[in-house]
């Protein structure tokens, strides 16, 4: 998703076919596929709300900004997600997506089909903001609050420009050559502006592939704001603002 306007047509039209090929190039330096990564956000973003302890279980979710659909088996296998919607506003992203998934707790539309109900218990987001333009940030805030339930959980994952190794691989990757990225502190900003309460911030991937043992030091560097991809774990209110 790189836009938030109806009937603009997706660069990432564009990519549907060989999306993965494209993404693969750019990781290829880490030593890592893109489902090595897919699998670690979800598991550590298990990890992080389950250090909440949340009462409610986990079960409504969405994918915004879904593209082909990577992580929404990840959204089930790992977080344990019975019903998912993947939204995206590339039309042949979807169809890829719909070919990939026909089971019936998967759907899959173009934002300005969908309709918010305030139902979903979270809405998983990843590296899909740097895509939008500033002035529709907001815009595509409000649909993901709306689609909350009050208390419901917000996972924003995005690239960190302040890892080198971060720039380099966006640099091999074509579809990424007009992000306009957010530092740590810009999302959070971003995200408090738009009435979420901001829970933790986060850092992972560290280490590339080559020294793979150094990994479990991980979870001690998660506060400190050098790892390649970041994620923002934010609630709607449970209350509404005054």
């Amino acid at each position: 998703m790189n836009r938030l306007e109806p009937d603009s047509k997706s660069q990432f039209d564009g990519y549907a076919r060989n999306y993965e090929e494209t993404l693969q190039h750019g990781l290829r330096v880490s030593g890592e596929d893109s489902d090595y990564f897919a699998k670690g956000r979800m598991e550590w973003l298990r990890y992080r709300i389950g250090r909440f302890k949340p009462a409610e279980e986990l079960k409504f979710g969405m994918d915004f900004g879904c593209g082909t659909g990577n992580s929404v088996r990840h959204l089930s296998s790992i977080l344990g997600l019975t019903k998912i919607v993947g939204l995206d506003t590339s039309e042949d992203s979807l169809h890829h997506a719909r070919q990939r998934y026909s089971q019936i707790h998967f759907s899959f539309a173009n934002p300005f089909a969908y309709r918010p109900a305030g139902d979903l218990d979270i809405v998983f987001c990843n590296g899909v903001f740097h895509h939008i333009p500033i002035e529709a940030r907001p815009k595509a805030l409000e649909v993901i609050r709306s689609s909350l339930r009050p208390g419901g959980w917000f996972a924003f994952w995005e690239n960190n420009p302040w890892n080198p190794g971060t720039r380099y691989v966006m640099s091999r990757i074509p579809f990424d050559h007009d992000a306009i990225t957010l530092s740590i502190p810009q999302a959070k900003q971003m995200i408090v502006d738009n009435k979420f309460n901001v829970l933790s911030v986060d850092t992972r991937f560290y280490f590339p592939r080559a020294v793979k043992w150094m990994r479990p030091l991980e979870t001690w560097l998660c506060k400190l704001p050098f790892g390649a991809q970041y994620l923002v774990l934010a609630q709607k209110p449970k209350e509404p603002s005054p």
